[in-house]
């Protein structure tokens, strides 16, 4: 797998999330996403950028454009240094919230990528990785 380019994009306030939306749907056209895959990964994005502002206190989303077996894709990496996550099982239940959503932010976001990694521990922040093929 090889990186063909990448970058980091601060997600610090609403508006962050908005432009980070806007960013991967850039990736995501040069890449030739069909616009059902681009949508998805756009919808992950808002839910991913937008835990990131509310529950993570603000961080910040690595890019990359990949290409592996004459494929290309774009993987995310959500950071924040906020409370983390206390009981991740829990929080991977559909319909679980800790504020006043849906609940489907994490679990929905899973089911619109290819790939999802979570790495939480409480007080020291969360990390979700997301992957989507072209």
């Amino acid at each position: 797998m090889t990186q063909a380019s990448n970058g980091t994009h601060p997600v610090l306030i609403e508006q962050d999330v908005v432009l980070a939306r806007q960013l991967v749907r850039k990736l995501a056209q040069e890449c030739g996403m069909r616009l059902i895959d681009l949508t998805k990964l756009v919808t992950a994005v808002s839910e991913l950028a937008r835990n990131t502002v509310v529950y993570g206190g603000g961080g910040h989303m690595d890019w990359a454009v990949l290409e592996k077996d004459h494929r290309t894709g774009i993987r995310l990496t959500f950071r924040d240094e906020g409370p983390g996550i206390p009981d991740l099982k829990l929080a991977m239940t559909d319909g679980w919230t800790s504020g006043s959503g849906l609940g489907l932010g994490l679990t929905g976001a899973k089911r619109l990528v290819d790939e999802f990694e979570l790495d939480t521990a409480p007080g020291k922040g969360t990390r979700v990785t997301i992957t989507r093929w072209a």
